[in-house]
Parts: C-alpha cells; structure tokens; sequence
C-alpha cells in the first residue's frame, strides 16, 4: 500500500482520492509502527527516494504519522540527513537532488521548520559562490557549483509557497543570492555538446543555459505567486492537524571541499578538472525543441515544463528495471493538461543527450513502444512528428546523434511490422549519395534488413517503389572462389581454395591445415596469396551464420594469426574480411570485432585500414567504416576497464591480506608471551603447541601476501602496457584524421571563417507537414556553400565528406575524452603541431571542453 499510494489499484478500491488514500495508509501503518517501525521507516524513505514524482504524498504521510508518534517523524528528520550528507560527500547527483527535494515537502508537512530548509539552501549556495570565485575558490569545478544552484531552484516549485509565506525574507534573501551567483558565473556555451550544429542561432532559449532557464522560470512562478499546477498539495487537505504536529531541526549539512586550483595553471590542467567536474555532476537535460513551443507548453505555465521533466525523467532514471510500470507511470502523471509532445521531446532530448544518455539506447526505444501501447491513439503519432522533424533537420544534427536516431528507428519499427511512410522520404533518391538525409534512409533500412531478413523489409517498402535501391545486395557473401575463372592463376587459387575447404570438412587440425599451408601456398605463391586463399576460404565457410563464423575463428583463427603477423599483413587480413562481407556490413563488423578479440588482428591495424583510400572515400555515404572503427575503441575500452576492475579487486585482496597477517602476527606475539610467563609444564605444553599452530597460520598468510602482490604487480604491468598502447592508438588516430583532413581542407582558415563552421541557420518545419520539403536540396547547397567559402572547398561532395569527418573527430572525442586527457600532452606535442590544420584543432579542443 505504500508503494502504491496515490496509485490506481486494487489496494485502494481502484479509486484515486488521492486524500482517502493517504489517510487509510496512514491509519495501517500507525497500527504497524509499534512492531515494525524500523521497516516502515526504511520503505516510506525508499519510496520517497525511488518514486520522487510522489513525495509530496510520502511527505503528507510522513505528516500524519508523526502525529501519532514523534518518534516516528524525527527518525525520518534524522535518517533524510544522514542520507543527504552522505550524497554529499560521495558526490551522487541523484540522491542529493531527489533528498533535497524530499525535506522541502516535509517542510510542507511541518515536519521540518522552513529555517532548516534555507539553511541548507545557504550552504549550497555558499559553496557554489566559493567555487566560482576566482581568487577564493577553483572555477574549472563550476560544473558542480551549477549543480547545486540547479537543485535549489528545483525546490521552489514544490516549496516556494509555504517559504513564501512562513520565511517571506529569508527567501527573499535566498533569491537575492542566487541572482548574484548567476552575475558572477560563467556563461556555458559548448557547441560540440548540442544535438544540432545551428542551436547557437536557431536557440529557442533566447542564448541562455539551462540554469539560467531554470532561473528565469522561476522569477515567473515568484511573480505569480509560487502557484504550480502540476505539483499535488495533499497536505492542504489535512493543514489543519499537520499544523499541530511538532518540527525536527535538520542539522547543519557540510559540503565537500573543491580541489585546490592547479599549480602552475595550464590549460591542459584546467581542463583536465572541469571534465572531471562535469562526469561527477553532469547536465540533465539538452533539450531538443523538437515541437512547436505551442504544443509542448500547451495550457502550461512555464514552470510546469520543468516540473513534468523532472517527473519523467526521475521515472525513467528509478525504474529503469521495469519498462512497463515505467511507461505506464508516465502515461498517467496526475496532470490536467496534455503532454504528449513534452513526453515524446523529453525522452528523445535523453535518447540523443551528449556526450552520452544515461541508459542505452535500447531502452528508451522499449519505453517508446509501451508508451505507443499504452496510449494508442495520441502517442505514436506524436512520435511519428518527432521523426519528420528530426528528419527534416538530419542535416544539421550531430554525427553521433544521427546514429543513435537510426539505431532506435530502425529498432522502434521492428516492433511494429516495419510499417512506416516511406514514400514521404522518396524525395531522397533525387538527391546525391551523399546526402544526410539520403544516408539516413539508407541506414535505416540497412539497420532493418540486420533486425528481419531481406524479402521482409522489400515487402514493407512496396508502396515506396525506387527505395530499394537503397537496400543492401540480397546476396551477403562475396566469396571471390565461388565459380572458376579462365585465368589460369585464378585456377589455381581455386583449386587451393577448394582443397582447404575440404581439410577443414575432414577435421583436419589447424596444425596439419597450416603445415599444408606452408608447403603448398605460402612455398609456391607467396605470403600475399596465402593470406586471400586462407581468409577467403575460411570466412566462406562461417558465413552462414554468427555461429559458424564463432566456431571457424575459435578453430582456426590461430592460421589467419600466424599468417597475418605484423600491421602489413593484419591489414590484408581485415581488407580481405571486408571484401567477402562487402554486402553485409554486420557481418564484416563482426569478423573484424572477433579478430580482435581472438588477438588475430591489431586495434592500430583496424585504425589504419579504416583510414585507406577505398574507406575514406565512403565517409561520408556510409557508417559502415565508423561502425568498425567504433567497435575496435570500444573494445579497446573495455578491455582497459577490465583491467581497472581487476587491479581494484587484487589491491583489496592484498589489503585483505595484509590484515589477515597483521592479525595472525598479533596473536603469535601474545602466544610468546604467554608461553614466557608460563609456570607449569603443562601450561608450557599447551602453549608450545598453539604456538607452531599460530607460526603455521603466519606463515601462510605472508604467502598469501605475497601471491596476492604478485598477483598485483603482473595486473598493474598489464594495465601500463595497455595504457601505453592506448596513448599509441590515440596519436594513431588522429594523425591518421589530420592526414586525411589537409588534402581537403585549405591552410589559410581564418579564425573568422573558422567560426562560420556549423553556425547556418535552417527554419524549423511544422511537423504537421505530411509532404517532404521542396527546399531541402536548396538548403544543402546553400549551407555547403558557405562552408565551401569558409574552407576554399569546390565539389559539394568534398563539402560534405569535410563535414562528416570533422564530425567524427568530435565525437570520438567526446566519447572518449576521459581515456584521451592522460595522454594529451603526448598528442600535443606529436600530432597537434603548426602543421596541424585549425579546424581539427578546434574540433578536438571543443569536444574535450578545453580552451582553443
């Protein structure tokens, strides 16, 4: 009944008196609390924490129960600072925010005194205004500061009116101070971290940052008098007896010290500590603007679009584990207007967040789903606008941000039989190969034939006749064997090519396979044509299926390895990979990931394929060479995280260790002692015999030590070793972007044209459009000329590949930025040089947050 409070079920009748439900739980648990108070206690505060979108009505009960038994009330009073202290110094946003707001409503409750409330207030702001300070405190750490600011203002919708009424000047001293801090901090405006390139200009939010959104939305709830529409008051229905009940002062809370200012200051330094402050206290939300103001603040106010982003962001955050429930919440928030459209933009604005949304994009596409089930005639068409709109501005959104959207549409319309309208995006076969919006498309529907089969996606795309040539070859593998040409060498390697697959039919070990090998290719033909033979034959026989292709490399991977040692030769290993699966990129993503796993190929081997002349020149028609390339690092860091993970273990088990033999030395030493002041024989006896006992159990705990030392020594040489190879990897990197970028981009960029990247401005389209826009080739030539003006750019293809590679930069940097700062020095000085061409320089800066 408490965790169902306030819900409709059968628990309560299936009514939804929001007040009759609270005074029957009420009325249970005071019954209960004299033999399970403790237990009570625990779930009432779990589920103020875990169902915030309900703490008023935890707080009111909270309320009622501590009039029955003050206990009761000031255990709550003293469990919520604990627990919010705690938040504080382990740095957990969530809990901080989230118990912040929990003593607000109990303050509504009078079950804490407003004074308590602002002094808390006060000291948050008294940090933050500490932390911004450049002589006093360490601005780089502003991101925590704003962190702070941001979880007072999100209090005062839910508070603001009895503070108001009860500590009138003590909020309005509050305020004054908040007004001040926001006068003396920093603007944050980071262009690599918004979804579209053209928010700096096309910004709905008239230039501002989300605090300082936050802030102007709640001058306008003061203004009106603290009035909220979509914040329940069911302590308003029983004001009269809360009123009676006693106050708990909260204890002063401490917040942790920011770290010193570096010493000497450098940018680099600078920087290193501000992505550390903004991975501990990361922003939100960015929203999307997606809709019309008019449809997502439709009969709202505009606190209440905060206040509705809260409750379903806090929904999806806490019950991530149960998508049902967590959709079926969300469809019905106690709310008496429509927010459909703020739903739809709010879960797209996380699906799309950078640099990365809180859960996996997966799961924002199964809330999707049970949204549509649950509210099936408003929701799939709100999100069936989302796409046409997103759509209609693919050109200008972030790289990464398109994969993810066609990651989910390709998933989304999976569910629902691939039924879609196609022949509104037939309009994309008149445009070039390169186009965004083409490309889009085109990924979608390759995306889809992985999800089904081939003939399926064919038959949901019949009534958009032209888009299949859009669809990848029907047929996956290109084994180059298959049929014997006239040229005699090309016989020949057939008919090697067809005794080595009748080997691996008789079982054949791979030590007789590559004996005969040897002897009969790499002798006769040379190492080149071994390795084509070899991992043409091989792969043809796994690509029936994943699990074929599991067992031939598990079998047999260690040929290919031996015949593919050196980076020379693991690139002829992945180019002839890529050639057998050149129609199916899953496939050859795969068969690459696997050889890496398997050790057969190299992450620096993959990165310098990646960067070939045949792949360069798909960068900007194909995701098929950055999938792979986005495999390879995130592989690369995984397996560094592994070894984080295990040199942690190790290290507390040699703790552990230490312990354990500090203890077994301990009670050897009061053995000898006891044996010297032995007087009896038998005393003496006993104790000689503890004592070989004890020097047995010493013994074995210094070996023990010592295992687990080496055991720590040998993780820690691991970790260094790929630490090493992971700095060589990145200098790799991005020398091989900065070599492929200055044979398009000019030398003489100007920091005034520099800035003209990304900053073109495209009208947002009404998604109550049903036809695809005439202008949307007008406007890829426009804006590609601009760039071309800005970069001595000619062909509009040449435009857009520049485009789409310096997106990439951007956002492999911002994926991976914190396996980047340790080794930044190093790519300074090795790749970052004069040479080095202005606009890769800022692309890398900016998606690290660091000074250009």
């Amino acid at each position: 009944m408490v965790v169902l409070l306030g819900d409709k079920c059968a628990e309560y009748g299936g009514q939804v008196d929001v007040e009759a439900h609270i005074e029957t739980c009420s009325g249970i648990l005071w019954r209960e609390l004299e033999h399970s108070g403790d237990e009570i206690l625990q779930l009432v505060i779990q589920c103020a924490e875990e169902l915030p979108h309900k703490s008023t009505l935890y707080a009111t009960l909270v309320g009622l129960l501590n009039l029955e038994d003050e206990e009761f009330g000031r255990k709550v009073v003293d469990t919520s600072h604990a627990k919010l202290q705690d938040a504080l110094d382990s740095e957990n946003c969530n809990k901080i925010r989230i118990l912040m707001r929990f003593i607000t409503v109990l303050m509504c409750s009078n079950v804490i005194p407003p004074s308590s409330v602002i002094e808390v207030f006060e000291t948050l702001l008294s940090s933050a205004t500490t932390t911004v300070d450049e002589e006093r405190g360490n601005p780089a750490w502003q991101a925590r500061a704003d962190f702070y600011i941001f979880c007072i203002l999100g209090c005062l919708p839910w508070g603001g009116l009895e503070l108001a009424e009860r500590v009138p000047d003590d909020l309005d001293r509050v305020m004054t101070e908040i007004e001040a801090y926001l006068s003396i901090r920093k603007h944050i405006f980071e262009p690599a971290f918004l979804p579209f390139e053209t928010s700096a200009d096309d910004n709905k939010d008239g230039g501002q940052d989300f605090l300082e959104d936050l802030w102007e939305r709640v001058k306008l709830l003061c203004e009106d008098g603290w009035k909220v529409d979509s914040v329940p008051r069911p302590h308003l229905a029983f004001e009269s007896r809360l009123v009676t009940g006693k106050s708990y002062e909260f204890r002063p809370v401490t917040c942790p010290e920011q770290p010193d200012q570096p010493s000497p200051s450098s940018d680099v330094m600078i920087g290193r500590q501000r992505h550390e402050a903004e991975l501990k206290y990361p922003q939100r939300i960015q929203r999307l603007h997606i809709f019309p103001v008019s449809r997502t603040e439709e009969n709202m106010k505009p606190i209440d679009r905060f206040v509705v982003e809260e409750y379903l962001l806090d929904i999806m955050l806490y019950l991530n584990g149960c998508r049902k429930q967590c959709a079926a919440y969300m469809a019905s928030l106690p709310l008496t207007f429509r927010y459909e459209y703020l739903m739809a933009e709010t879960i797209f604005s996380q699906l799309l967040l950078l640099p990365n949304p809180p859960f996996k994009g997966c799961y924002y596409a199964l809330v999707i789903i049970d949204l549509c089930k649950a509210l099936p005639g408003a929701f799939p068409t709100v999100v069936a606008g989302a796409v046409r709109s997103l759509f209609d501005r693919v050109t200008d959104l972030d790289l990464e941000c398109q994969t993810r959207l066609i990651l989910w549409l390709s998933q989304h319309l999976s569910n629902f039989q691939f039924i879609w309208q196609w022949e509104e995006w037939l309009h994309v076969l008149d445009l070039p190969r390169w186009s965004p919006q083409r490309v889009f498309v085109q990924e979608v529907l390759q995306r889809e034939v992985r999800l089904s089969y081939w003939e399926k996606i064919m038959q949901s795309i019949q009534k958009a006749s032209g888009l299949e040539e859009l669809l990848p070859p029907k047929d996956g593998s290109c084994f180059k064997y298959a049929d014997q040409k006239g040229d005699q060498s090309e016989g020949v390697e057939f008919s090697l090519s067809k005794e080595l697959n009748n080997l691996v039919k008789d079982k054949k070990t791979s030590r007789e396979i590559l004996s005969w090998v040897e002897e009969n290719i790499i002798a006769v033909h040379g190492h080149n044509v071994s390795i084509d033979v070899v991992v043409q034959t091989l792969l043809h026989i796994g690509s029936k299926s994943f699990s074929h292709l599991f067992t031939v490399l598990e079998r047999y991977g260690n040929i290919i390895s031996k015949l593919g040692s050196g980076q020379s030769n693991e690139i002829l290993v992945i180019e002839e990979t890529s050639k057998i699966f050149q129609n199916n990129t899953q496939m050859a993503a795969i068969a690459i990931d696997r050889m890496m796993v398997y050790r057969i190929v190299s992450n620096l081997s993959i990165v310098t394929w990646v960067f070939s002349p045949s792949n360069v020149e798909q960068f900007h028609t194909s995701d098929r060479p950055w999938e792979i390339l986005r495999n390879a690092l995130d592989k690369t860091y995984n397996r560094i995280s592994d070894l984080r993970k295990g040199v942690i273990s190790v290290e507390k088990s040699v703790q552990k260790a230490i312990e354990a033999k500090a203890k077994a030395q301990a009670d050897l030493d009061s053995a000898e002692a006891l044996l010297e002041a032995a007087e009896s024989e038998e005393l003496q006896g006993q104790m000689a015999v503890k004592l070989k006992r004890l020097k047995a159990a010493v013994d074995r705990t210094k070996q023990e030590e010592s295992s687990e030392q080496e055991s720590l020594e040998a993780k820690d040489a691991l970790l260094s070793r790929a630490l090493s190879e992971n700095e060589v990897l990145f200098i790799t990197l991005y020398r091989c972007f900065s070599d492929a970028l200055i044979k398009h981009l000019s030398v003489d960029l100007t920091e005034k044209q520099e800035d003209v990247l990304g900053t073109d401005q495209r009208e947002q389209m009404s998604i109550d459009s049903e036809e695809p826009s005439a202008m949307d080739a007008d406007d890829d030539e426009r804006r590609n000329q601009r760039f071309s003006k800005s970069n001595g750019l000619h062909s509009q293809a040449e435009q857009q590949w520049c485009r789409c590679t310096l997106g990439q930069v951007r956002a492999l940097t911002r994926k991976y930025a914190t396996e980047i700062w340790p080794h930044i020095d190093k790519i300074d000085a090795e790749v970052f040089t004069g040479d080095t061409h202005p606009s890769i320089v800022k692309a890398v800066y900016s998606a690290l947050r660091r000074p250009v």
